[in-house]
């Protein structure tokens, strides 16, 4: 599949990212590795190159790094090597180690390094397939008031796109984001969002789920390949709107339907970035219907039939606004029925 970012080979396959996965970050016989203090500045400006079977300790990776990083000035030699910035690894899931990097693998948030800066790191150092302008705010909607267009970091250098693995009892699925677009949300240890959602969807599965606040689709594709019949995926910000339909054709095979039909790219949804009414993003064709919408989850009700008794699940933002969650749990309950949990 083409990257809708860079148009590029970005995007691999379920079946080539999985059968990967469980070498993928291991290092061969002849690795090295280096534990390196995060806290406290590089004892020396030298790193070591990647071993010949193409990865290199993740710690390395971030010593080269800030030596390129100190020599354009970004950097001074009493700053911590965490100064560097936060890693994002492709593909993510919940580690029991840290990981050595085969090639472009990592993305960078940064809040030190320039344009300049990062293009040279996107080009010297092997393993970053992206950098990432990092800032004092988390990008997307954060806000409930939808009248503004949220804050997004910038992509300095490279590709952005990243997927995170999720385990199913049906089988691991697969999530692509752009993360310079989509607030950080990395896989935990015993993924408890997944593991909700399985307990409500049950076996047999249930008829009907909605995801109302969707974000990159994580919830909707695990009930999708989950078996529910007809699922229902909301965001009002496009470009988690998008790669919730993205998503639908990443997991195909894993699915019922015989076509993903997406009626909107990436740059066609950039002229709408936030909507409060719902208009149709995608939709399946098959066994199982799927749809996806970008709109205000409290308008959602009008594209779903009265009564309908769905299990929906609302993973918004703030789930410490208690009234906000009742009060939509009341409205939706009266007008469509069924379950409302907050994952």
């Amino acid at each position: 599949m083409k990257c809708p970012v860079c148009e590029m080979d970005c995007i691999t396959s379920v079946k080539n990212l999985l059968a990967a996965l469980p070498t993928i970050f291991l290092p061969c016989a002849d690795c090295s590795m280096r534990n390196l203090d995060k806290r406290s500045p590089l004892p020396a400006l030298i790193y070591q190159q990647p071993c010949s079977c193409g990865k290199r300790f993740i710690d390395e990776v971030f010593a080269h790094m800030y030596v390129i990083m100190t020599e354009e000035g970004d950097l001074t030699r009493t700053d911590p090597l965490i100064a560097v910035g936060t890693p994002l690894v492709h593909p993510g899931f919940a580690m029991d180690r840290p990981p050595f990097l085969p090639d472009r693998s990592l993305v960078l948030l940064t809040t030190r390094a320039s344009k300049k800066t990062a293009e040279r790191l996107f080009s010297e150092v092997p393993e970053l397939r992206g950098i990432v302008k990092k800032d004092d705010f988390v990008p997307g909607i954060t806000n409930p008031d939808l009248h503004t267009v949220p804050k997004v970091y910038e992509l300095l250098a490279g590709c952005d796109v990243r997927a995170d693995i999720y385990p199913l009892r049906t089988g691991p699925i697969v999530i692509y984001k752009q993360q310079s677009l989509i607030h950080i949300e990395f896989p935990r240890p015993g993924y408890p969002k997944i593991r909700a959602v399985d307990q409500h969807v049950g076996q047999p599965p249930v008829s009907f789920f909605v995801d109302a606040c969707s974000g990159v689709g994580t919830l909707g594709v695990a009930a999708a390949c989950l078996g529910v019949p007809h699922v229902v995926m909301n965001d009002a910000w496009y470009a988690s709107a998008f790669w919730s339909a993205f998503n639908l054709e990443v997991n195909r095979d894993y699915l019922n339907i015989r076509r993903v039909k997406i009626f909107e790219q990436l740059q066609d949804l950039q002229k709408h970035p936030v909507m409060t009414d719902q208009i149709k993003i995608a939709e399946t064709t098959g066994e199982q219907v799927i749809e996806v919408y970008q709109g205000d989850f409290h308008k959602l009700s009008g594209v779903i039939s009265p009564g309908s008794n769905p299990v929906t699940a609302l993973d918004i933002f703030d789930k410490n606004d208690t009234a906000a969650i009742q009060q939509f749990r009341d409205e939706w309950l009266k007008i469509v029925g069924g379950e409302v949990f907050v994952p």
